[in-house]
C-alpha cells in the first residue's frame, strides 16, 4: 500500500472477520476489527479510516445503514460491502449509494488485496491531481484522459467504482467531450478480456443496422453473399460502444433491447439464435427524455442502458482543465510536426481559457494542432490561434492593453526597428530580438517593406 493507512472490517461473522483482518495486515495498515455494525461505527469516529470493508446482511443494522452512516460522517471514505447475494442490480444500487466497490462472499483474498491497494492509489493520485500546480503528466492523467478539475476527477473516481459490475451504461456529453474516451476507460477498468468494439449509429444507413450489429448469412437480402460477422459476436466477452444512441432507429432499437435483455441474437436470416456475453456502453449527446416524450426513443430501452448514468462535463465548465490540454497537445503536435514547440505564452493561455469552447476538447486539440503548424517560434502565441477565437473574447494584457492595441504597438516596433536598420532585415532582427524567418512573417502579417 503507497502509505500508511487505517481499515476498519465490520462482519458478524468471526471467522470471517479474522481472515480478512489477516488479508488486510500490513506494514503500512492498521486494521481494525468489529463483529457488529455499532462497534464499527465507533471506530470510524475514533480512527477516520481511509477505507471501511463491511458485511452486507448483519443484525441490528445492515450494511446499507452502516455506509449511510459512515458517509455521513465523512465522504472521503472508501466503503467497501460484501454479500454472499451478489447481483449486477445490487451492486450498482450499493454504488449509486456512495459504496466504493461491492465484493462477492466468500472473498477472494487477491481480488480483495488488488480493489483495496486501488481505492487507496486512487485516493492519492486524485489528491496530488488537485494539489499539483505543475505536477508531471502522471498525476494528471487517467486512462489516456488529462485532467486536473475536480469535476473530471470525481468522474475518474464514479469510472473505477462502477467499472468492473455495470452490465450496461449511459455516457451523457456534448459533442467533443471526451465520451469516447470515458468509454475506453470503462472498457480498461472492467476486467473483461474480450475486445472493444465501436458503432458510431450516427454513420450507418438505417436498413443497414440490424446486419452491422447482428450479422447476417448468406443469402438473406440480395449481395449479402457470405456470412457477416455482427458487432455484439466480435464484442463478446468485451464491451460493445454504442456512439450517438439516440440516432438508432425506432426499429432497431426494439431489437437492441431484446438482445441487451437475452444477451442473445439472431442474425438476418438465420433461424439459429447465438448467445452472447456482451457490455453495453452507450453514449448520447442528446437528451434521451425528450426524445423520449417525442416518440423518437423507446422509454424502455432507455431505463435498460441506464442502469448507470455518466455525465462528461462541458470544458467552458472546467477552465482550469485548458491549460494542461492545452500543453498536452501542444507536446503532441510538437512531435508530429517534428517542431520544437515547448508551450504557450501567458496572453495566448487567456484567449483559450476565456473563450466558450462550443466544440468542446476536439475543439481545442484542432486549435492547438492548427497553431503548431503555424508557429515559427519556441512557444506558440496569439498569432497563432484563429481569429474567431480572439475576436470573441480578447484578453487584456498586463497593461490593460487589447490584443489589437499590442498588434498596433507590434507594428510601430517593427517599423521603428527597420528604419534604424536602413532596411537590413538582419539587422531589424538583431534589434528586435527575434529570427529573420519571425521577422519576414510579422513584416507579411502588417504589409511593410524594407
Amino acid at each position: 500500500m503507497p502509505e500508511a493507512v487505517s481499515i476498519v472490517v465490520i462482519d458478524d461473522n468471526l471467522g470471517s472477520l479474522e481472515l480478512l483482518s489477516a488479508a488486510l495486515t500490513h506494514s503500512d495498515a492498521a486494521v481494525y476489527t468489529a463483529s457488529n455494525p455499532a462497534e464499527g461505527l465507533e471506530l470510524v469516529r475514533k480512527h477516520c479510516p481511509r477505507l471501511v470493508v463491511t458485511d452486507l446482511v448483519m443484525p441490528r443494522m445492515s450494511g446499507l445503514e452502516v455506509l449511510q452512516h459512515v458517509v455521513d460522517f465523512d465522504s472521503s471514505i472508501d466503503v467497501i460491502l460484501m454479500t454472499a447475494h451478489y447481483t449486477t442490480e445490487t451492486a450498482v444500487a450499493a454504488i449509486r449509494q456512495g459504496a466504493s466497490d461491492y465484493l462477492q462472499k466468500p472473498v477472494k483474498i487477491a481480488i480483495l488485496r488488488e480493489r483495496v491497494a486501488a481505492l487507496i492509489e486512487s485516493a492519492h493520485h486524485r489528491r496530488r491531481a488537485r494539489s499539483a500546480s505543475a505536477a508531471g503528466t502522471q498525476d494528471l492523467e487517467f486512462e489516456g484522459l488529462q485532467a486536473k478539475s475536480n469535476q473530471m476527477w470525481d468522474l475518474f473516481a464514479m469510472i473505477q467504482r462502477v467499472a468492473p459490475h455495470y452490465r450496461s451504461m449511459l455516457i451523457h456529453g456534448p459533442t467533443g467531450s471526451g465520451k469516447d474516451l470515458v468509454a475506453t476507460a470503462l472498457h480498461n477498468r472492467s476486467g473483461v478480456l474480450g475486445k472493444f468494439v465501436v458503432l458510431n449509429c450516427s454513420a450507418v444507413v438505417e436498413t443497414l443496422f440490424e446486419s452491422e450489429l447482428f450479422g447476417h448469412v448468406r443469402g438473406a437480402f440480395t449481395g449479402a453473399d457470405r456470412d457477416k460477422t455482427g458487432l455484439f459476436e466480435l464484442a463478446n466477452g468485451g464491451t460493445l460502444f454504442l456512439d450517438e444512441i439516440g440516432d438508432m432507429p425506432l426499429p432497431t432499437q426494439a431489437k437492441l433491447l431484446r438482445a441487451i435483455q437475452n444477451q442473445e441474437i439472431l442474425p438476418v436470416g438465420s433461424l439459429t439464435s447465438r448467445k452472447v456475453n456482451v457490455r453495453i456502453v452507450a453514449a448520447t449527446h442528446r437528451d434521451l427524455r425528450v426524445a423520449i416524450a417525442g416518440g423518437r426513443f423507446r422509454e424502455d430501452l432507455y431505463y435498460r442502458l441506464s442502469m448507470v448514468e455518466i455525465t462528461v462535463p462541458p470544458l467552458k465548465d472546467r477552465s482550469e482543465d485548458i491549460p494542461l490540454l492545452a500543453r498536452h497537445f501542444v507536446h503532441k503536435f510538437s512531435r508530429e510536426f517534428s517542431k520544437t514547440i515547448e508551450g504557450l505564452t501567458p496572453r495566448a493561455l487567456l484567449v483559450l481559457q476565456r473563450y466558450g469552447w462550443p466544440g468542446n476538447v476536439r475543439e481545442l486539440e484542432h486549435v492547438i494542432g492548427r497553431a503548431c503548424m503555424l508557429a515559427d517560434t519556441a512557444t506558440v502565441d496569439v498569432e497563432n490561434l484563429p481569429e474567431n477565437l480572439i475576436h470573441a473574447n480578447p484578453p487584456p494584457d498586463a497593461s490593460g492593453n487589447t490584443p489589437s492595441a499590442l498588434a498596433e504597438q507590434e507594428r510601430h516596433l517593427l517599423e521603428d526597428a527597420l528604419r534604424a536598420s536602413g532596411g537590413n532585415q538582419s539587422e531589424a532582427a538583431r534589434r528586435l530580438g527575434i529570427g529573420r524567418d519571425a521577422l519576414r512573417y510579422k513584416m507579411k502579417r502588417y504589409e511593410l517593406s524594407s
